[in-house]
């Protein structure tokens, strides 16, 4: 009775096709990963593209929910079949969280207004679903023999894009977008202290997690998300003894938290870095990283601040979604510095639009704001 019962195959039979599909995969990994690090010399020098080939992946300490939620993805994916790409286990989650959040940020008028209870839930389980599938793609190319460089950038470059929209949408949940500027520091607070743990990695070469770090903040956008499905009404409540809405209180506990995780990452970086007289592992200054992530927040600010058709109260979360996009571009280019060990770019494409904005506000807004956003946003 040594054959399967379900399938009716001897088990050797099947451990054989099994082995045969990662070699298989692993092959086809490698012609992929060759194509794609040919398409890369547009992008990246020579000397970028070798360091990215020999870099590995290095990380230290474990959040609060990580053994628990551990437990969980390590029999999760033994369900995903081995053929599956864990490139692509990635982007179908990813997918799935910025269709959500998006048709969350449609549905609330902008954060403005509350939504139908469904939409809620499936934004949590949207959120959910993408958690789980970005923690099992790295075991998955484990399972598959198939980890390389590009798949650690892939990640993180979608953990960037994620970080923006789940915020978004963390924002419209509560109704934020009725206190612009609150939301508008919010998202800023969400965006930097993303950008810190990357500049912390490059500075120091690992990516150090704490003890409250990404999966209890995706958790936390989850019971908020459960929060407004339950009683949408919630949010507009008043905060006993402070007097100031729930949503408010729970923007401003988000830029306290976003506040505390980059104060600690600027700690370590302020103990210099791991390269030669404490430099980055480029060998280039530990401070010089701050350079594009204040520039944005600068920019954006200007354009907030000094729009005379009032951008950010009349299209709140336009005007912080094409900002958030800038902001993935920037840490993916302090993502591939840190691979590839090179130094940062002064000046990058991504600052275009941004800087765009505030010129043609300089001429009165020649062309329409919010036609002007659109253009920035798809562009």
């Amino acid at each position: 009775m040594s054959a399967d019962l379900n399938t009716g195959r001897n088990p050797t039979s099947v451990l054989h096709d099994n082995v045969r599909q990662i070699t298989e995969r692993t092959h086809h990994l490698e012609e992929s990963t060759r194509r794609a690090l040919q398409c890369l010399p547009d992008v990246l020098t020579e000397q970028q593209i070798r360091r990215l080939k020999e870099h590995k992946y290095a990380s230290e300490g474990t959040t609060l929910l990580d053994p628990l939620m551990q437990k969980f993805w390590k029999r999760l994916v033994e369900y995903c079949p081995l053929w599956v790409a864990p490139n692509l286990i990635t982007i179908v989650g990813l997918i799935i969280n910025i269709g959500t959040s998006v048709l969350l940020m449609y549905l609330t008028n902008g954060a403005k207004e509350p939504c139908t209870r469904w939409m809620y839930f499936f934004t949590a389980l949207g959120l959910f679903i993408y958690q789980s599938l970005d923690a099992i793609d790295g075991k998955q190319a484990r399972r598959t023999n198939s980890s390389t460089p590009l798949g650690e950038l892939f990640d993180h470059g979608c953990d960037s894009v994620s970080a923006v929209f789940v915020t978004l949408a963390g924002c419209c949940a509560v109704q934020l977008g009725l206190y612009p500027w609150v939301m508008f520091w919010c998202c800023m607070s969400s965006y930097i202290a993303f950008y810190c743990a990357h500049w912390q990695t490059y500075v120091s070469g690992k990516l150090r997690f704490g003890i409250l770090d990404c999966t209890e903040a995706q958790w936390s956008f989850i019971v908020i998300y459960l929060i407004s499905s339950i009683t949408p009404k919630f949010w507009s409540t008043t905060v006993p003894m402070i007097n100031i809405p729930s949503s408010v209180f729970a923007g401003l506990l988000a830029l306290c938290s976003s506040v505390w995780s980059a104060a600690n990452n600027i700690r370590t970086i302020s103990k210099g870095g791991c390269g030669r007289n404490f430099s980055s592992v480029a060998g280039t200054s530990i401070i010089f990283p701050i350079w594009p992530i204040a520039f944005l927040i600068f920019l954006a600010y200007i354009a907030s601040n000094y729009s005379i058709s009032h951008s950010l109260q009349e299209h709140t979360a336009l005007h912080l979604t094409c900002y958030g996009i800038v902001f993935s571009k920037i840490t993916n280019r302090l993502i591939i510095a840190h691979m590839s060990k090179s130094p940062l770019d002064t000046w990058d494409t991504a600052y275009y639009g941004p800087v765009a904005v505030c010129v043609n506000q300089y001429f009165n807004c020649f062309i329409k704001e919010e036609i002007f956003l659109w253009i920035f946003l798809v562009s």
